[in-house]
């Protein structure tokens, strides 16, 4: 009776710090795991939006030159029309 009582005591022990690291990670979880996701998220938003938006003025800026230059547009596309073509045979 004795070994039984002593195992259902080092189950209760066990149970019990298990409750207490389960506490003990979620509230690492809470304070510094996910600010610290959620701040990451926020950054990668933003360089995002910078690069769309960068991406955008490219092609704003591409397409303004190919209109004040259609004849010079159309030979570089021809040039690399070309080249491509000569590279995959």
């Amino acid at each position: 009776m004795a070994a039984s009582d002593s195992f259902q005591d080092s189950a209760q022990d066990a149970k019990a710090q298990i409750a207490q690291l389960r506490r003990q990670v979620e509230s690492l979880m809470a304070d510094r795991v996910t600010p610290a996701l959620a701040g990451a998220a926020g950054r990668v938003e933003e360089t995002a939006r910078h690069a769309s938006d960068y991406a955008s003025e490219q092609a704003e800026m591409l397409s303004d030159r190919v209109k004040e230059q259609p004849l010079i547009a159309i030979l570089v596309a021809v040039g690399v029309g070309f080249l491509l073509g000569r590279l995959s045979a």
